[in-house]
């Protein structure tokens, strides 16, 4: 079977292949024009593929440490299991999702693409937008998840300063207007890095993933003294041992860790086709993400 090529595509440019495998358009041939081309489609120049190993794991520190997945995991903690047990859950299901995260972001490094025209090689031109759409619609849900809760934060930080009338301000929608406020600030505040594009992202998540760290291990300290010590967070037995009861929750808590990252899993390329390197890519991930 044949693919049939749209007659209205543009011809293929012209390439160039680097001794380590990744591809460009060669310097000074057209570039793609037409309906199925635009500046985010287009190939990155290899100038512009600047991420590092650095540059990925700050990437996934910065992705990875956030209040959905603390409570992901202190949910796995809520229905019964012990620390170990939600762990090796949350651990199991990140190096699963890590392999196709690896083998997707190939294609990033290699030819500079993003996942729109990686996935015309299963969809073709046309039917690639299908994935894409729907890749999007669920990032426009996973945005308004994360910057409600990243409101939250706001509206409790400001009311712990600003008091009672603060958290008791009017409501609207039975949420007070200073949580609306707040979750605007934090929809600003991201949509303020996104819009200045890549590259303020990778600067962003290279200064932010240290911070982020040391927040973690502060966050520990102070819920390891309110504890009175580590002892007692992490004596806290099983409520369903290792047993029937345990593996009959483990199956679904696993696939819910699964699914946390599994869309990232195909647009891994967004990302991937700065990479300096698959080097850089790989262990940059294999590094990040556990």
């Amino acid at each position: 079977m044949t693919e049939t090529v749209p007659t209205d595509s543009p011809p293929p440019a012209a390439q160039v292949t680097l001794p380590d495998g990744r591809v460009e358009i060669a310097p000074g041939a057209p570039v793609p024009s037409g309906p199925y081309a635009n500046e985010d489609l287009l190939p990155v120049p290899m100038e512009k593929r600047t991420w590092t190993t650095y540059n990925f794991s700050a990437l996934w520190v910065g992705m990875a440490h956030n209040t959905a997945s603390w409570t992901l995991a202190s949910g796995l903690i809520a229905v019964g299991m012990d620390w170990k047990q939600a762990v090796f859950t949350i651990a199991l299901a990140n190096l699963i999702v890590l392999v196709p995260m690896l083998l997707t972001g190939h294609a990033g490094p290699k030819y500079g693409i993003p996942f729109p025209v990686f996935a015309r090689a299963s969809f073709g031109v046309r039917g690639a937008n299908l994935p894409a759409v729907v890749r999007a619609l669920v990032a426009c849900g996973w945005f308004g998840i994360q910057t409600w809760i990243g409101g939250e934060a706001i509206f409790f930080l400001a009311g712990k300063l600003f008091g009672d009338s603060w958290a008791n301000a009017g409501h609207i929608g039975g949420y007070a207007w200073t949580m609306w406020l707040s979750f605007a600030i934090f929809w600003v505040l991201q949509v303020a890095i996104i819009y200045r594009g890549m590259e303020t992202i990778r600067r962003f998540e290279n200064w932010a993933a240290p911070f982020v760290l040391v927040g973690a291990g502060v966050m520990l300290w102070w819920m390891s003294d309110k504890a009175g010590g580590f002892g007692p967070l992490l004596d806290q037995p099983s409520k369903l041992g290792w047993g029937p009861d345990f593996w009959t929750l483990f199956a679904p808590a696993l696939m819910g860790m699964i699914g946390f990252w599994s869309t990232l899993s195909l647009n891994i390329p967004d990302f991937t086709r700065y990479g300096r390197s698959q080097k850089a890519q790989t262990v940059g991930q294999a590094l990040g993400l556990p």
